[in-house]
């Protein structure tokens, strides 16, 4: 493939599938690449064959997961290949343009393109408690994908371990699909209620229909009858005679050690972005705070500090989804400018709306911040925990280098931490906060780290249909 693409899109998401409809409209020649076999991302997996195949599957997952098909329409128009992981891309040319590489089909292919918008999305934190790893215990959002791309529900005893939005809907949606759940334990540190208010005003300005549907979802849950222990820490997974997790143990706000018997253990603190490609460019990257992780440093435009290279949706930033479709068109709209599809009037005017749904969406997520912190016991996970699971690294291990380590990059050399197949997308933040604390520094000081291409394995086929197309 010699031509070069006015834009490569990374990722089918809501921010790539509004980046590509902006950049469609605007006449810009644009590929999509998405790792997936159909275009949503995870909020939207599959949305479009749930609407046809399983209409009634669409009533329990709700009205916004329904949205996501108009996504997949407006987007229709471009050359989108799904399938397709991208594991490289490229610095800068003396033209500007970058070189992408992806694999389809047990074959490598690779593309310049004057922009790359990265659209990634975010990934579920990790939790690392001791027995994360056992079968059984899973991820809030891993039982949302199984059921929305296969129709999987999960049987047995469910119990909803964590904080945020993402387990109340989890639970609501269960409820409708008459999937009973065995409990609920809610992580949220006490007082969060208190601080976030000071944010409540502008949050009810900026997003009411988003706080409206929230709000909504507390008081489903709490009419639901499931058993709710609120504020609860310590969380260790149990395994039964067969190795799979039997039960949960965890701490109450008053101390006390509480044991809850399940077959299913589904975790969920938060979302982080996803920052294997961002830090692949070589784009500088800040500690936020906030939501206790890195994000690409960017414009208002979404262009990172590796020129060329925009981002948009949550891999820049947790902001949500109608955020996402936000930055992806404005992103969009930036690139189309650059290339000169735009005139600077024309870019202020269809920018303007994008721009006031972020302000209200930022809004929003100040109070979701301040409302759903991670928990600080995140950075401090029990010794017998594994931190990395690829390479099966325990925090007592991590912690028996820290102290001299200079920093994520040395403890891989040392325990091979972040060297399996996930490339430390599962430990990067874990072992970024634990080396932290150990030094006495700030995440920002300890660094994350350093990302090489590829990111995802590829196969010695891959890499020699590379040479092959070289040649021909």
């Amino acid at each position: 493939m010699s031509a070069v693409r006015d834009l490569v899109i990374v990722g089918a998401g809501p921010a790539g599938l509004a980046a590509a409809a902006e950049a469609h409209d605007h006449e810009l020649d644009v590929l999509m690449l998405d790792e997936q076999p159909e275009p949503g991302g995870q909020i939207y997996r599959s949305v479009a064959r749930v609407a046809e195949r399983r209409p009634a599957d669409v009533s329990f997952l709700g009205a916004d997961y329904a949205h996501g098909a108009t996504l997949v329409d407006a987007a229709s128009g471009i050359d989108r290949r799904q399938g397709a992981t991208v594991w490289q891309i490229g610095p800068a040319a003396k033209d500007g343009t970058r070189e992408v590489i992806w694999s389809q089909d047990g074959r490598a292919q690779r593309v310049s393109a004057h922009a790359v918008l990265i659209a990634t999305g975010a990934m579920e934190r990790p939790v690392p408690i001791p027995g994360w790893t056992l079968p059984g215990v899973t991820t809030v959002g891993a039982i949302q994908v199984s059921l929305k791309q296969a129709a999987i529900y999960p049987t047995g005893r469910l119990v909803i371990a964590g904080s945020g939005p993402l387990p109340l809907l989890l639970a609501e949606q269960l409820r409708a699909a008459r999937i009973p759940v065995a409990a609920i334990l809610d992580t949220t540190p006490p007082g969060r209620l208190t601080a976030a208010m000071a944010h409540l005003p502008l949050a009810a300005v900026g997003a009411p229909d988003t706080l409206r549907k929230g709000l909504t979802l507390l008081r489903a849950r709490d009419r639901s009858g499931i058993p709710v222990w609120q504020n609860v820490s310590g969380l260790r997974a149990e395994a039964g005679p067969d190795g799979s997790v039997t039960a949960v143990r965890f701490r109450t706000s008053s101390g006390a050690d509480e044991r809850v018997e399940c077959d299913v253990l589904a975790l969920h603190e938060g979302v982080v972005p996803n920052p294997q490609l961002t830090r692949l460019v070589g784009a500088e990257h800040r500690w936020h705070e906030a939501q206790r992780c890195f994000h690409p440093v960017t414009d208002p435009w979404g262009e990172t500090t590796a020129a060329g290279v925009f981002v948009a949706g949550d891999g820049g930033g947790i902001l949500g989804a109608r955020a996402a479709e936000g930055s992806g068109r404005l992103a969009a709209l930036a690139v189309a400018h650059r290339l000169e599809r735009l005139n600077e009037s024309a870019l202020e005017f269809w920018a303007t709306r994008w721009q006031m749904r972020r302000l209200g969406e930022r809004a929003l997520r100040r109070l979701l911040d301040a409302l759903y912190p991670a928990p600080d016991w995140i950075a401090a996970p029990d010794d017998d925990a594994i931190v990395c699971r690829c390479e099966e690294v325990t925090a007592a291990q991590l912690r028996s280098v820290a102290g001299h380590a200079a920093g994520p990059n040395q403890a891989k050399a040392y325990l091979r931490c972040g060297m399996g197949p996930c490339q430390g997308r599962l430990c990067g933040l874990t072992v970024t906060e634990m080396i932290a604390r150990v030094q006495g520094k700030t995440p920002a000081q300890t660094g994350y780290y350093r990302i090489r291409a590829p990111i995802k394995p590829v196969t010695v086929d891959e890499l020699a249909s590379l040479s092959e197309e070289t040649a021909a």
